[in-house]
């Protein structure tokens, strides 16, 4: 079996959040996140399950950073939560905040782990979203400033920065559907917030750019998806280039482009954001990379219900994960050369990618071949994204552990480290143990 090598240099990694992992979230003066008060709000979650606990990061970060070590990782991308920083999401610091993930950056540092920290996955202080969270145009100068706080004391070593993670899951699923915090159902918020977090990604770059030093890359982190027609009818391709356009375009356009796809306008029509002068020219600020959080693929037939008039159809002759999600590696390649295309001239990453499966530990062993061979193909299609040209420099599978699924809560593990939550014991799954002989040899076998 031959190995395929991937370029010198390239990042092998894996992702977490800081929600999901790390518990005690009032601990040592932190404010409640919309994260911590929707999961304990009855009827939101799997269970009743919370992140008061999740993986206990907060207290184990130095036995997970030797974990990481003795598995070989190159990179470790992992967020901020912002309710740490500023309890009330603006005004007063809070220095114990600062001082834990200033620890984590210096033990990743030593044990030669490049951070990758993303500023935003989910966790809203509370205080803000009182005063109305992302649909609020004020959240623009506050994430800026909480931005600015966090690169000042981290920005000395840490090199890539990600502004926001998955805009489009927060606002829709935050703002729209309610599925997620705050658990809001309100199309004419959700448009807001999309907009006014975009915004707020545009300042907190040039923010960014005026504090960190020259070689840090600054980017931003979108889930995306290739969308497919369920058949060739005119019909079906119209409906899967509505959901192409409100779920991937519609972020991609406006950070590389400066501007909202044309046919969001036309499908949204009155109920679009009110864009001020100026605003377009803020958002697409210059980035040095795009993340790419991709999983699967979309496969689309025309409805006459919902405002995109289109609906999911699923391949049953496909494997699929315990998500429902089907495992479909072309799609990586499909959407890195569409975004390549779009950005020629920024870096990509994969940010995100990983699978939810059953998985049970027998004998002190998780035998996750399912996982593994997962990975194995969606990194054989970023190979070939790579021999094709795209400027793919690293990849961090999701997850590092298992974790706290949010929605979900723990009834899917994406880890390939097993968390047992009862005594918090890591057990390696096969999939970790063949990721270090992929990161160790930088290619996999064929």
């Amino acid at each position: 079996m031959s190995i395929l090598r991937f370029p010198e240099g390239f990042l092998w990694g894996a992702a977490t959040a800081s929600y999901q992992i790390e518990g005690s979230p009032l601990a040592d003066g932190a404010g409640a996140s919309i994260w911590h008060r929707f999961s304990h709000t009855p009827g939101t979650t799997h269970n009743g399950d919370t992140g008061d606990i999740a993986c206990d990061h907060y207290r184990r970060w130095q036995e997970d950073v030797n974990m990481m070590r003795e598995m070989g990782l190159k990179g470790y991308r992992f967020s901020i939560s912002w309710a740490r920083i500023f309890p009330e999401g603006k005004g007063a610091i809070n220095p114990a905040g600062l001082d834990f993930y200033d620890r984590l950056v210096d033990a990743l540092v030593e044990a030669g782990i490049q951070p990758m920290v993303t500023l935003y996955h989910w966790d809203l202080p509370g205080a803000l979203q009182d005063l109305g969270g992302w649909a609020n145009r004020e959240i623009v100068n506050w994430f800026a400033d909480y931005a600015q706080v966090v690169a000042q004391r981290l920005g000395d070593r840490v090199r890539l920065w990600a502004t926001l993670n998955e805009p489009w899951v927060f606002t829709y699923l935050g703002y729209v559907t309610g599925h997620h915090a705050p658990g809001m159902r309100d199309l004419w918020a959700g448009l807001r917030a999309m907009h006014h977090c975009l915004l707020a990604h545009g300042e907190a770059v040039a923010r960014l750019r005026s504090i960190l030093a020259e070689g840090a890359q600054v980017g931003i982190v979108l889930n995306l998806a290739p969308q497919h027609p369920a058949t060739s009818s005119e019909e079906d391709r119209a409906a899967a280039e509505r959901v192409h356009t409100m779920n991937n375009a519609l972020f991609v356009e406006p950070v590389v482009k400066g501007r909202y796809p044309a046919l969001a306008e036309q499908m949204v029509g009155f109920a679009w954001p009110p864009v001020q002068s100026g605003d377009m020219e803020r958002i697409a600020q210059p980035l040095d990379f795009i993340g790419v959080n991709y999983y699967s693929r979309g496969i689309v037939k025309h409805s006459e219900h919902g405002y995109l008039r289109a609906q999911g159809v699923e391949n049953k002759e496909a494997l699929h994960t315990e998500m429902g999600w089907e495992v479909y590696p072309e799609g990586l390649y499909e959407i890195l050369q569409w975004l390549h295309a779009e950005a020629p001239r920024v870096s990509l990453y994969v940010t995100e990618n990983g699978a939810a499966f059953r998985d049970e530990v027998q004998d002190g062993r998780v035998a996750d071949a399912q996982r593994l061979e997962y990975l194995r193909q969606h990194f054989l299609s970023a190979h070939r994204a790579i021999q094709s040209g795209v400027p793919l420099k690293g990849y961090f599978v999701w997850s590092l552990m298992d974790n706290f699924e949010w929605a979900f809560g723990y009834s899917k593990r994406f880890g390939i480290v097993y968390v047992d939550y009862a005594t918090q014991e890591r057990i390696w799954k096969d999939s970790a143990r063949w990721y270090r002989q992929v990161i160790a040899q930088n290619g996999v076998e064929a």
